[in-house]
């Protein structure tokens, strides 16, 4: 039989289901409501749906490099609690999810979720929700990012168990092996420095435009005299560029040298050419808004459910 618009909307509101989840339920039980309930329940896709609303800003961050390092992906994958991040089924799934955006051609999130699941005949979406009833807990696929270039070698470093990822393309003619160290030395100062450009070049008009006001009206405010807040300015957002562009700041390791001249003397004791070209950094649940509440307060809630 035919399935009806309105039909699907009275499925997704008794169930609380996705929209094509509904749809496919019905088609299954050729329209029989209560059915569709049942299948629905079954799947764990109605009991996925009701924790959809909860906030998921724990997780995992997780990194999937080709063996000759030309190709890389990275994924954020959220739950509610730090407790499900050290879930091992879902440490495996998070793992899954980066290797198969590696593999693929896929460009959005979106697009990912549609996808069929490696090795099963579910969606990744159709995956996610049986993981969220199997756990117990709402989770969802954040963002991905991949590097695929010619002559680049992409390297990967993840901190904290998985709670701050980051990946650094290199242009290079070296090999994988060879720019491994280089590699995991900047992408350890990206992840403990969260700088937002790679060069000067990289920093647009907008943000120095926008930073030379704030400086300006500071230099003022303090009372400096105005044929002076010029040079004053000038002074302090060029000490500012140099904090947040990654090859001007002082590396971590030793503060003499900033990333810039470290990777040329990397690159000299190599014999080879090595350029940072891009960054992604991803840490778990940032821009998240959490929701704040007390642990005995949570408990209580989930007793009385």
């Amino acid at each position: 039989m035919e399935i009806s618009a309105s039909m699907v909307k009275e499925l997704r509101e008794k169930t609380g289901a996705g929209m094509m989840d509904c749809k496919k339920a019905l088609q299954e039980t050729e329209g029989d409501m209560e059915k569709a309930i049942d299948l629905l329940r079954e799947k764990g896709l109605a009991k996925a749906a009701k924790k959809s609303d909860r906030i998921a800003s724990e997780g995992l961050v997780d990194i999937c490099i080709s063996e000759d390092g030309t190709k890389a992906a990275i994924v954020e994958v959220n739950s509610e609690t730090d407790f499900v991040a050290k879930n091992a089924e879902f440490k495996t799934f998070v793992s899954d999810v980066a290797s198969f955006v590696l593999s693929s051609n896929i460009a959005s999130v979106e697009e990912l979720l549609a996808a069929s699941f490696p090795g099963s005949s579910e969606t990744v979406q159709e995956t996610l929700n049986s993981k969220i009833a199997t756990i117990g807990e709402n989770m969802n696929i954040r963002r991905f990012a991949k590097f695929e270039g010619q002559g680049t070698r992409a390297v990967g470093y993840i901190h904290g168990a998985g709670k701050i990822g980051v990946l650094v393309e290199l242009r290079t003619d070296a090999s994988a092996a060879e720019v491994a160290e280089v590699g995991k030395d900047v992408a350890m100062q990206i992840a403990a420095m969260n700088p937002k450009y790679i060069s000067r070049n990289d920093v647009d008009q907008e943000y120095l435009e926008h930073e030379k006001q704030i400086l300006t009206q500071q230099a003022l405010n303090e009372g400096k005299p105005a044929e002076i807040v010029e040079k004053m300015v000038v002074g302090r957002l060029n000490k500012q560029i140099n904090e947040v562009c990654v090859l001007e700041q002082a590396f971590v390791k030793n503060p003499d040298v900033t990333i810039a001249k470290y990777i040329d003397a990397e690159a000299k004791k190599l014999g080879k050419s090595i350029e940072l070209v891009n960054m992604v950094r991803f840490e778990v649940g940032e821009g998240i808004e959490k929701k704040s509440e007390d642990f005995a307060e949570e408990v209580a809630k989930q007793l009385k459910k």
